[in-house]
């Protein structure tokens, strides 16, 4: 066989081709299926919520129902905003509970409106709980107990934990008042 007499040209797109069809898969793999295995496991522990809709997830449903809530005008005296403000979440909430999943394109939103709950999952002590990373406002301010995670986040909690009991802030209460 002689290497003149073949078309390189086609070996070559036959090749891109190929590559693109794997990364084309790969990403499929990572938005369709690797997410709706994640809604399923979120679901095996019992959080129920909203499916996985590819790519958009809840977003375009939410500005839609959130929009229409609020072209209308509130009854006068009514105090339960909600409804009105997040007229998404609302729904959400009480049609899964207290606790539910909803999408924002491919990630998953855990809400828990129960206070006991909260409470245990923003005062995790082992570092499980990633914080959100904000670079820009991160450089601005000092660098303190918010800004930590893990072993270090839980050294500076154990030492800070005691200065704010009860009794000792009922006695700096006149100073901060003054």
């Amino acid at each position: 066989m002689n290497l003149a007499s073949i078309p390189w040209g086609s070996v070559i797109r036959g090749i891109l081709g190929l590559v693109l069809l794997w990364q084309a898969t790969r990403l499929l793999h990572w938005l369709w299926w690797c997410l709706r295995r994640l809604g399923r496991a979120l679901h095996a522990q019992g959080l129920r919520g909203t499916p996985y809709r590819f790519l958009t997830g809840d977003i375009i449903k939410a500005n839609r129902r959130n929009r229409g809530a609020r072209s209308k005008p509130m009854l006068l005296g009514c105090h339960d905003i909600s409804p009105h403000v997040a007229s998404f979440l609302h729904d959400v909430l009480r049609k899964h509970g207290k606790m539910c999943v909803s999408w924002l394109g491919p990630t998953p939103k855990v809400t828990i409106v129960d206070p006991s709950l909260g409470k245990e999952v923003m005062s995790n002590k082992f570092g499980h709980f990633e914080k959100l990373r904000f670079p820009a406002l991160s450089m601005l301010l000092a660098k303190g107990v918010a800004d930590y995670e893990g072993e270090k986040w839980a050294k500076h909690r154990r030492i800070l934990n005691p200065a704010f009991h009860l009794e000792k802030l009922k006695v700096r209460t006149c100073n901060f008042v003054t």
